[in-house]
């Protein structure tokens, strides 16, 4: 059995770090999150091992941005305690039946400001927003009120690990067996056929893949001579390129193009397949994701030598290193809540909806059963 990665290091608690318990200014405590953030980006595209633990946390995370779950892994790290499990606001724990540790200080993730605004088609045919309830100019037809995101802020919240109460019943998997493999199948076709594409499983090759995605006929071929969990997870990776890799996807504004870096390309459609089967249970070991750096560096050069033709700043390895994780994350997402594996996907169910033990208060120091987890599982102290 291989080690597992080690947890991605990040700078120790300072003046400006979010893990201090002095009260910043909402600009500082986001300045201070990004800074973080940027420090666990910049291990990452260097390291396979460290991009590899960003996907493990976000297979346990999967309902939070990429962004957030390594803000919070690093939060977590720097406590030197477990990783994040379940996260959620004070109040929010508070409706569960569980209540923070005396002496436990908030975790911070980043979240939008926003605000509602009413839409106007005014008599010119131009298009303005005004404050909801504000009186609309003379002759305007209302278009419906829209959020807005208005900036950025820290928000506080607090690992399960961090409360104590009411026990939650998480479902959790040891792994898919044979008799779930094909539901999970079903549920990727699922989400193909969601976006327009048919699933065909076909002993033609295309190349030297065992799957291939066809925009032009909306197609998705994975390999007939493959078992069924090798063909699951073909076609979370073809998923990857359905969901990110159009012909008029953003990522040719980000990178260039996407076809001079297919690379890239395959290295999200690859970290996609791996997050989305890890949430399942399925470990696929070391991925392609190792090539980040390589990949990287070559967008860059090409940036940089088209840099004369257009006025864009060419992308650092952050810059990309960011974008990939966002993507990822959003994609991943974005199957996940189809194929809905066990879990909570590190967010805690509305409080009615929720499963709980009735009647006891916590089971710390209480020992877990010997084998490997079966079914649900207790969550927190």
């Amino acid at each position: 059995m291989a080690a597992a990665p080690e947890v991605p290091s990040s700078p120790s608690a300072g003046p400006n770090s979010p893990l201090e318990p002095q009260r910043l200014a909402p600009e500082e405590r986001v300045a201070a999150l990004m800074d973080g953030l940027h420090s666990i980006l910049e291990k990452a595209v260097e390291s396979p091992s460290h991009w590899q633990v960003l996907l493990d946390a976000s297979a346990s995370l999967w309902r939070y941005s990429g962004g957030n779950v390594a803000l919070l892994m690093m939060q977590m790290a720097q406590r030197g305690t477990d990783e994040p499990t379940l996260v959620a606001g004070f109040k929010e724990w508070e409706r569960h039946g569980r209540n923070v540790l005396r002496g436990e200080h908030a975790l911070w993730v980043i979240a939008p400001r926003t605000a509602r605004v009413q839409q106007v088609l005014l008599p010119d045919g131009t298009r303005h927003r005004i404050p909801v309830g504000d009186k609309a100019p003379n002759g305007a037809v209302d278009e419906g009120k829209k959020t807005l995101i208005t900036g950025w802020r820290g928000q506080a919240v607090f690992d399960v690990s961090q409360t104590e109460g009411t026990p939650l019943l998480v479902p959790r998997s040891a792994g898919l067996t044979s008799v779930e493999v094909p539901r999970l199948w079903e549920s990727l076709a699922g989400v193909a056929r969601a976006h327009g594409f048919s699933v065909q499983v076909t002993d033609s090759q295309f190349g030297l893949t065992s799957g291939f995605t066809d925009f032009a006929q909306h197609r998705v071929q994975v390999g007939g001579w493959l078992n069924s969990e090798e063909r699951a997870a073909v076609l979370a990776h073809e998923l990857g390129h359905v969901l990110l890799h159009g012909p008029n996807d953003n990522v040719g504004k980000l990178y260039g193009s996407s076809v001079d870096h297919r690379g890239l390309a395959e290295v999200e459609a690859e970290s996609v397949a791996y997050t989305v089967l890890k949430a399942h249970g399925i470990d696929r070991g070391p991925q392609s994701a190792s090539y980040l750096s390589g990949w990287a560096d070559a967008v860059i050069e090409a940036e940089q030598s088209a840099a004369g033709a257009t006025s864009r700043k060419p992308a650092s390895r952050v810059d990309i290193a960011k974008s990939v994780l966002g993507r990822v994350t959003a994609a991943s997402k974005e199957i996940l809540e189809v194929t809905d594996p066990p879990g909570l996907g590190g967010k805690v169910p509305a409080a009615e909806a929720s499963l709980r033990v009735e009647g006891q208060q916590t089971f710390a120091g209480v020992k877990p059963a010997e084998g490997p987890p079966q079914g649900l599982e207790m969550s927190g102290p």
